[in-house]
């Protein structure tokens, strides 16, 4: 959700640019601010002792990130990275909670985000529970198609964000791909992935 940036200037918050791969904040990490992508991408994930890693989220232009632990007083629950070059608007948790309270328009589309991510988590784990990788894919490339008529479109992943997406490992993914790409179900062009 996007808070307008006006807004946001006008409470004292501040735009900050990160390089890819840059860390934003980091998974246990107290949670003291509201960001907003202004440019570019961030990825959320968590990552074990092994070094994989599980993506929870792609957030870009226009879309906020990291809000949950502010509401509950908890430490962040994973690490955000810039995707990409990025520019994020960082404001304070006290400052956000009291546009919340001073703009109840706001706070009710907040509400609904919070109701559509907690929504979405519980269909993406229901999807990670079904065992077989194709099934995984299949939810992950519906849940980020752009438009919803059957025109195939490119998917704007690698076959490692697709395995860190799913919990699937990248060999995984690509043998799965190429059994999708077999029955007809995505399009692979170029080393390309249609959906």
């Amino acid at each position: 959700m996007a808070i307008d940036l006006d807004l946001l200037f006008t409470w004292g918050a501040l735009a900050k640019e990160y390089k890819k791969n840059e860390v934003i904040i980091n998974e246990g990490e107290t949670a003291h601010f509201y960001f907003q992508v202004i440019d570019g991408c961030v990825r959320m994930f968590n990552s074990n002792d092994d070094g994989k890693e599980f993506t929870q989220g792609y957030f870009c232009n226009g879309q906020s990130f990291g809000e949950p632990p502010l509401f509950i007083d908890e430490k962040y629950p994973a690490t955000a990275t810039a995707f990409q070059d990025v520019t994020i608007i960082k404001l304070s948790k006290e400052k956000f909670l009291k546009i919340l309270d001073e703009y109840p328009s706001i706070q009710k589309k907040f509400l609904i985000l919070m109701a559509q991510r907690i929504h979405s988590k519980a269909k993406t784990s229901k999807d990670i529970i079904n065992q077989k990788p194709e099934f995984r894919i299949l939810a992950f490339l519906n849940s980020n198609k752009k438009s919803s008529d059957s025109t195939k479109e490119l998917v704007p992943f690698t076959r490692q964000e697709i395995a860190n997406f799913t919990g699937l490992r990248v060999e995984t993914v690509i043998r799965a791909l190429s059994k999708m790409k077999a029955e007809n179900k995505i399009d692979i062009i170029n080393h390309k992935i249609y959906f």
